[in-house]
């Protein structure tokens, strides 16, 4: 296992010797060049391929703090409300820590494959009668009575974890890049890229991407009608893009197809960004937020469909 990213970072943490360290090896992610996107692009193009932490998606970064730090004050139980990814994380580094943890997802608007991972991770699952909005209210009100830890990224702990992706990317590269861009759902992660920035004294463009109709965009990681981290993401200097599922799509195939990453669609919404001209940078970092595989049936629905062949070496050589 890799070093856990809060001992890697630890004199950048809101961590002591008191802390337990909560961890399943996450953070240390891959920068990945994109030789063939960058051609076709013209400019210098890295992807930060954050579906291989832990539970497949970036929110392992942030909770690991969040939980860490809920056992070393006395948390008896974790809470979230969720579109996935930060269900299954807290439910995992919630059974790592040997905590409960209570889920709130809004009906209908989850991945298939997120809800079984997060059930399978031993979670309380509720799906509230609601939006996701909804939901995250009951979970804040449930946590302010003090019987749950919250752990959505308005934990001030996740963002201060999920910040390390800016460390990680700047120590790989020996120094920042031009721009870093991000996909925009909550708005959580463009608030933490922020601060590790500004930690940093870096002065790279921050780029962050929404979907042009969160509130129904196929892209359900970043389903999010009223962003929890608006305030911050405006304070933050980010730019702020919108752009079509069907750009989307586009993007998240080509990711696929020309650099062999599957990815969830909502990942792909930064290159998204790029593929329209909205980011004018020689040296560009797009964050990969989640694995392919939090929404096959996304993928199956987008993807090239199977055909039939006979098994005959020259039927199946005319057909390739």
């Amino acid at each position: 296992m890799s070093e856990p990213l809060i001992e890697r970072y630890r004199d950048r943490l809101p961590v002591s010797d008191a802390t337990p360290v909560v961890t399943l090896g996450e953070g240390s992610t891959p920068l990945l060049a994109a030789p063939r996107l960058s051609e076709r692009l013209g400019r210098e193009l890295w992807l930060k391929w954050e579906a291989s932490n832990p539970t497949g998606s970036y929110k392992d970064r942030g909770m690991t703090v969040a939980v860490s730090k809920a056992v070393e004050e006395g948390a008896a139980a974790v809470i979230c409300a969720s579109t996935g990814n930060t269900a299954a994380s807290a439910a995992a580094y919630a059974a790592r820590a040997g905590l409960p943890a209570v889920v709130l997802q809004p009906r209908g608007a989850v991945a298939g494959s997120k809800l079984a991972q997060t059930r399978a991770l031993g979670a309380t699952v509720l799906e509230v009668r609601g939006s996701f909005d909804q939901a995250l209210a009951a979970a804040r009100e449930l946590a302010a009575r003090g019987t749950h830890a919250l752990v959505n990224s308005l934990n001030p702990h996740r963002i201060e974890g999920q910040k390390t992706a800016v460390f990680e990317i700047v120590e790989e590269l020996d120094g920042p890049p031009d721009a870093f861009v991000v996909p925009y759902g909550g708005g959580g992660n463009t608030t933490a890229y922020a601060r590790g920035l500004r930690e940093l004294g870096a002065t790279s463009r921050l780029v962050s991407v929404e979907a042009a109709r969160r509130p129904t965009t196929l892209a359900t990681a970043i389903r999010i009608a009223a962003p929890a981290h608006a305030a911050g993401v405006a304070e933050s200097g980010a730019e702020v893009f919108s752009v079509s599922d069907e750009d989307i799509v586009a993007a998240w195939r080509d990711l696929a197809e020309t650099e062999g990453l599957f990815c969830e669609p909502a990942s792909a919404a930064g290159l998204a960004a790029l593929r329209l001209g909205l980011v004018d940078a020689a040296r560009v970092v797009v964050t990969i937020t989640g694995h392919g595989l939090k929404d096959p049936e996304t993928a199956a629905a987008h993807a090239p469909r199977a055909r039939e062949v006979d098994p005959d070496p020259d039927a199946i050589a005319s057909a390739a």
